[in-house]
């Protein structure tokens, strides 16, 4: 396998300024990746697409308070507002992204478990298929991108990682939340991992 794909995580509205779940300066990846884009052709999207009644959400647990954390089935979950929700403006990409993509991974959507990385849910079990249809197109190679760096890139890109793809997050096509210094650990994640770190420039 000797082929590279790019992908982009979950640049959609409810990530960018003005959305439910804003991370800074989130619309400052969109100019960037469409100039990776260009570059690789294979390409996939990644889709955060949540019932409206799902477990992550602070609003479907009383009294629960968004950023604090509980224990789920499969091990502790932030509880998020509400985003990124089926069929809602929120939950779609941004406008200005380009999306002629050769696959769409739509992920959390099934409400009792949430799901940051494109390979897994957050069991680290259950399979999106990703992996598979990467391994049948002849792809070793990943590069990737999006929001947010500290939770669905970090997740991403360390499982891929550990399913044996060289991996390589685009630092500046990224932009995290860092929630109580999540961000550095993420990179110190990914760095243990084998995750490489580059720069757009580096790759155009």
């Amino acid at each position: 396998m000797t082929g590279t794909a790019l992908i982009v995580i979950d640049v959609q509205n409810d990530f960018c300024p003005g959305g439910a779940l804003a991370v800074r300066d989130g619309d400052a990846v969109v100019s960037p990746i469409n100039a990776l884009s260009a570059q690789y052709p294979l390409r996939v999207l990644t889709q955060d697409w949540h019932p409206a009644d799902h477990s992550s959400f602070a609003d479907n647990h009383a009294g629960a308070a968004p950023f604090s954390t509980i224990e789920a089935d499969y091990g502790p979950q932030v509880l998020w507002p509400a985003h990124c929700v089926q069929g809602t403006p929120g939950a779609a990409f941004h406008e200005s992204l380009r999306t002629d993509a050769d696959l769409i991974i739509r992920k959390g959507f099934r409400a009792a478990i949430d799901s940051y990385s494109a390979f897994f849910e957050n069991d680290h079990e259950t399979p999106t298929g990703l992996a598979g249809y990467l391994r049948e197109r002849g792809v070793g190679a990943l590069v990737l991108c999006g929001l947010a760096t500290d939770f669905c890139v970090r997740f991403s890109a360390v499982d891929a990682a550990k399913l044996g793809f060289e991996a390589t997050v685009v630092e500046d096509a990224c932009r995290g939340i860092d929630l109580d210094g999540s961000l550095a650990a993420a990179w110190e994640e990914m760095r243990e991992a084998g995750v490489r770190r580059a720069t757009v420039a580096e790759l155009l």
